[in-house]
C-alpha cells in the first residue's frame, strides 16, 4: 500500500500547535482524512481555526482527545492510519520550576505512548517525529567540535541535563528513545525532523508561544536597552510543515533532517523588522538597535533568571547548520529569514497582539 493512499487516514498529534496547524492545513487541502489529537476536544477555541480550514478544504478532519502521559491515549486516533505525524511535545524554555515533570516526562513518555500505539496498529507504515536541533546540539560553543565547523545530522546533544538546557535535554531523550523503539520492530519506519527556531505567521491568534513572545518583545520595547548577541538557526513554520508533509509520503525518506534556513543574531532580526516596520500606519515600534556586552550579561545572569554557564557557552558564538540533506532528500526550498520575520510580525499586528 502506498503511503499517500487517501483511503487511509493520517494522524497528527498536538493538533492545535503552531507547526501542526500548518501541516493539517496542507493535509486537508490535499484531500486527506486527518485524525488530530488535542488535550480536550471540547475546547473548541483552540481548534476553531482548523474546523474553519476543514470546511473550506476537500479533506476531512476528525478530532480526538489524548494525553501524552496516558498509555493507550492515542489508540482511537491512530486506528486505520498509515502515516503518523508526532508533533506534540512541550516547548518551554523559561520559567521552568520542575523540568522533569514539565519537560522530560511529557516529551519522553509521550513519544513512548505514541510509538507503542503505532506498534499496536497494523496499518501504520511510517512515523514522522518532530524533534529539534536541540537534539543535535546543546550549546553554541559545541560548534568548535562540529565537523567542518557546521552542525549536521551526525551530531547529537550529549551536554544538556535537567539543570542545564532542560528543554534541549528533553528533545534529545525523546528522539533517542524513538530510534531505540523503531529498531525493535520492522513494520513501520521513522523519519525525523530537526527544526531550528521556528518563526513565521501563525494560523491562530494565540500568544502563548516562544515565537510570538520573541516577536512581541522585539516590537514593544522590552529589548530597547539592548539584546544579547545570540545566534539562532531560524526556519519558517511553513517550510517546517512542508518538510513534514513531504517526509510523510516520500517512499524513500529516512533518517534525520536539520531544518534551518540560516543562522542569524537577534539584532539582525531586529534590523530586518525595523527596516519594514519603523512606521506602520503612523505607528512606531521600539525595536532594539544595539547588543549588550557579554561581560555585562554574565554579571547579571543570576538576577534575570539565567545562568552564567549559559551565557558563557552561548552568547557571542556564531553557529552554522548543514541543511543540505533537507534540500536534497525533501526538495525543501527555504524562505529567507527576512520574509519569515516580517510576515510573522505583520500577522501579529493584524491580530492585535502588539
Amino acid at each position: 500500500m502506498a503511503l499517500n493512499d487517501k483511503n487511509k487516514p493520517v494522524m497528527v498529534t498536538g493538533g492545535s500547535g503552531y507547526v501542526a496547524s500548518w501541516l493539517i492545513k496542507m493535509l486537508l487541502e490535499a484531500d486527506f482524512t486527518v485524525h488530530i489529537t488535542v488535550r480536550d476536544k471540547q475546547n473548541k477555541g483552540k481548534i476553531e481555526h482548523l474546523l474553519d480550514i476543514a470546511q473550506q478544504s476537500p479533506g476531512t478532519l476528525k478530532v480526538f482527545s489524548a494525553d501524552l502521559l496516558n498509555p493507550g491515549s492515542f489508540d482511537d486516533a491512530i486506528n486505520g492510519c498509515a502515516v503518523v505525524f508526532h508533533t506534540a511535545s512541550p516547548f518551554v524554555i523559561s520559567g521552568i520550576k520542575d523540568p522533569q515533570k514539565e519537560l522530560v516526562e511529557p516529551a519522553l513518555q509521550g513519544t513512548v505512548n505514541l510509538l507503542s500505539a503505532a506498534n499496536n496498529c497494523e496499518t501504520v507504515q511510517r512515523v514522522v517525529l518532530t524533534s529539534s536541533v536541540a537534539a543535535v546540539m546543546g550549546d553554541n560553543a559545541e560548534i568548535n567540535q562540529a565537523p567542518d565547523g557546521c552542525f549536521n545530522e551526525q551530531c547529537w546533544n550529549e551536554s544538556s541535563n535537567l539543570e542545564h538546557q532542560p528543554y534541549y535535554y528533553s528533545k534529545a531523550l525523546a528522539e533517542k528513545k524513538a530510534w531505540e523503539m523503531v529498531k525493535l520492530q520492522d513494520r513501520w519506519d521513522l523519519v525525523v525532523m530537526n527544526p531550528g527556531f521556528v518563526m513565521g505567521p501563525s494560523l491562530t491568534k494565540r500568544n502563548d508561544s516562544a515565537s510570538i513572545s520573541t516577536m512581541v518583545s522585539m516590537a514593544d520595547g522590552t529589548y530597547k536597552s539592548g539584546l544579547p548577541c545570540l545566534f539562532n538557526g531560524m526556519v519558517d513554520v511553513r517550510d517546517v510543515a512542508q518538510a513534514h508533509f513531504t517526509a510523510g509520503f516520500k517512499e524513500d525518506a529516512s533518517g534525520r533532517h536539520i531544518l534551518v534556513s540560516e543562522s542569524v543574531t537577534l539584532l539582525v532580526m531586529a534590523k530586518m523588522l525595523k527596516a519594514h516596520f519603523d512606521s506602520v500606519n503612523g505607528r512606531s515600534y521600539a525595536f532594539p538597535t544595539r547588543e549588550v556586552p557579554k561581560w555585562l550579561l554574565w554579571a547579571i545572569a543570576p538576577f534575570v533568571g539565567q545562568t552564567r554557564k549559559f551565557v558563557k557557552l552561548n552568547f557571542n558564538i556564531k553557529i552554522q547548520y548543514d541543511n543540505s540533506r533537507s534540500r536534497s532528500e525533501l526538495g525543501l526550498e527555504y524562505r529567507p529569514v527576512e520574509t519569515t520575520v516580517v510576515e510573522h510580525l505583520q500577522q501579529i499586528i493584524d491580530d492585535g497582539l502588539v
